[in-house]
């Protein structure tokens, strides 16, 4: 199946030098993004991230001057941007569409969605192209998954992306998920996997497998923790299936690019946020850990309601459905689909 394909290296690669990237490399990321064969090229957050974070730099800003030299670069319909609705009022969706961006991601909290909804159906006015994010979708009750779903695609949403923020999902999960959502929603499912447990690329191939049509990537992984699925190895998955979706080359050289010129994009993987992942942890968690791993292991298990006994015996079964909350939607879709 071919693929609609979002380069986010410059707005999730921002977790890791605070979005600092030069104008220029941004702007020759960009085209030679686009020249590798991505379709989208997510260029900031508009006006910040969730949490309010001081000296963003331009990638975490998304101002009008950027986005216009983006579309002057690679074209207003290769140019996208996110944001969460709590940090824009009704001007920035139209002053961004002046300014030559074509796509929009919302990200939808499902305990108010009714604002970002508000900006669903004034983004589809505009002529938007339009996503909505379900962020930390491992720890999201089924049935706020399936009514944020539905009202997204009656809102006239174009794409609902199920976001591994966690990087905690495996891949039978995510096609349980991507299967639930296709069946409560006419738009498109998008993934966007992170690689806490390496598992970003059989997740994403896993969400294709179910039904799945656009995917995120980030060239390096260069992403928050230790990143999202690798553009490379997608880029190279694909074209054995959908030849010349993808340039090799240009994607190659791509990463040669950002290595040499961004220090943070050089892979990683924190030994915290491999425990989030493990764990089904969310980032604000991370500082509950300390340098001690048998510590931080039991750290974990106590957060996610796996406790140790005084012996480091588990008082239960390492994985359940009852205390894993995308295990627990997956047997609720189950259920329901056997009634």
């Amino acid at each position: 199946m071919k693929t609609v394909n979002i380069d986010v290296t410059l707005r999730d690669g921002g977790y890791r030098n605070s979005f600092d990237f030069p104008l220029e490399y941004a702007l020759k990321h960009a085209r030679l993004s686009v020249e590798a064969g991505f379709d989208w090229v997510e260029a900031a957050y508009r006006k910040g991230s969730f949490a309010p974070t001081p000296n963003l730099g331009l990638t975490g800003r998304g101002e009008d001057e950027y986005l216009a030299a983006m579309a002057e670069v690679i074209g207003a319909e290769h140019v996208g941007v996110i944001l969460h609705p709590k940090n824009i009022t009704e001007d920035d969706l139209p002053d961004m569409y002046r300014a030559g961006a074509r796509l929009v991601r919302i990200c939808l909290p499902v305990s108010d969605p009714e604002p970002g909804l508000e900006y669903v159906r004034q983004a589809k006015e505009l002529g938007y192209t339009v996503c909505v994010n379900l962020t930390r979708v491992s720890q999201l009750p089924f049935r706020s998954i399936v009514d944020v779903a539905a009202a997204s695609s009656e809102a006239g949403t174009d794409v609902v992306y199920l976001a591994d923020s966690n990087g905690s999902l495996t891949p039978g999960e995510v096609a349980r998920l991507t299967s639930v959502t296709k069946s409560v929603t006419d738009s498109a499912v998008g993934l966007h996997a992170h690689n806490n447990l390496g598992l970003a690329l059989a997740n994403a191939i896993s969400a294709v497998d179910h039904g799945a049509s656009w995917m995120d990537s980030a060239v390096q992984g260069m992403g928050k923790g230790p990143g999202n699925l690798i553009a490379e190895q997608w880029a190279a998955h694909v074209d054995r299936s959908v030849p010349h979706q993808f340039d090799l080359g240009p994607t190659l050289e791509l990463a040669d690019m950002l290595l040499a010129a961004i220090p943070e994009a050089t892979p990683s993987l924190p030994l915290p946020d491999l425990l989030m992942g493990q764990y089904d942890l969310s980032v604000e968690h991370r500082k509950s850990f300390g340098d001690e791993h048998r510590e931080s292991l039991r750290t974990a298990r106590h957060l996610s309601g796996r406790v140790l006994s005084p012996t480091g015996a588990s008082d239960g079964p390492l994985l359940t459905t009852a205390v894993n909350p995308a295990a627990a939607l997956a047997q609720s879709v189950l259920s329901a689909a056997a009634q």
